[in-house]
């Protein structure tokens, strides 16, 4: 099992390349959950890379050529399906998800420098995103995520902001209750904090 220090350290490494290219990106999924939720193990990291269309492969071959993929097919599957699955020399496997889509675009623009330890610093996407991507997942796990970001920034969080961004995006996935499953959360987060 990997220790979450030795994640941290591999998104690290990863992050240093992406700066090193001049790429915009930032950390979404398990990583940032560590600095806005309630922290749990996580056993790989998942970056936004803002890749635009029509030119992820100067980004995927770059990558690839740094990094060892997960695949055999890990440059078609990328072009294909929009993620890269690489892995750094350690073993920790990082998916790198090739943005382009506005929310995208915004996401990583709303990204801050988070430091986890003395002199060592990731760039996560905001609690407001992380919450909106999970919302978008939709998985269980991904619900008690978002519990625990709303539970831990409690009053920080714009959640005008959330509903503004997510609303469009469950509509193109065609599951716009999950806006009511969100409200539901957001209430009982609220009840159980006030009592």
């Amino acid at each position: 099992m990997i220790q979450l220090h030795a994640v941290l350290q591999a998104a690290e490494e990863v992050q240093a390349f992406c700066l090193e290219q001049g790429w915009r990106f930032c950390f979404i999924g398990g990583v940032a959950l560590q600095r806005w939720g309630e922290p749990r193990l996580t056993q790989d990291a998942d970056l936004t890379l803002l890749t635009g269309f029509g030119r992820e492969e100067s980004f995927a071959d770059p990558l690839l050529a740094r990094f060892a993929s997960r695949r055999t097919d890990a440059r078609e599957f990328a072009l294909r399906h929009r993620v890269l699955l690489i892995q750094t020399g350690t073993g920790v496997a990082i998916d790198v998800a090739f943005g382009a889509v506005p929310f995208e675009e915004r996401s990583v623009q709303r990204a801050s420098a988070w430091h986890w330890a003395t002199d060592h610093m990731l760039t996560t996407c905001s609690a407001e995103d992380l919450i909106i991507h999970k919302v978008f997942a939709g998985r269980d796990k991904d619900w008690g995520d978002v519990e625990s970001v709303l539970i831990r920034q409690r009053v920080k969080l714009n959640l005008r902001l959330v509903h503004q961004e997510v609303k469009p995006l469950l509509e193109l996935k065609g599951q716009p209750e999950a806006v009511t499953k969100l409200d539901a959360l957001i209430a009982k987060v609220n009840r159980r904090l006030c009592a």
